[in-house]
């Protein structure tokens, strides 16, 4: 299901509007440019809703790169611990963590 206030936040920055509960026909168009159909959102959203997922991906890989593998870098360029070490941790936050399917 299509989330009309993502893709319109998304694909309108700088356009005027209101929405009530992701219900289309609530959409009020206050800009000046062509208020989108319902059609074109609903068109919008797979592209949207990936770009949403794939950031969610690149937050948490970042989050656990740091609780998980960095200090093992660090340590590795100390020379008190191995880079194998440190590319293990890291593919298992990947492996964890992965990107959404490419859209076709």
């Amino acid at each position: 299901m299509t989330n009309y206030t993502e893709v319109l936040q998304a694909n309108y920055a700088g356009t005027e509007w209101s929405i009530a509960g992701n219900d289309y026909a609530t959409l009020d168009w206050y800009s000046t440019s062509t208020k989108p159909t319902q059609a074109e959102l609903d068109a919008q959203w797979p592209a949207v809703d990936y770009q949403n997922q794939y950031t969610t991906v690149e937050t948490t890989r970042r989050t656990q790169y740091e609780a998980q593998s960095d200090g093992l870098f660090f340590e590795w360029q100390r020379g008190t611990n191995t880079q194998a070490a440190w590319e293990a941790a890291v593919q298992a936050v990947k492996n964890a963590n992965p990107y959404p399917p490419p859209l076709a």
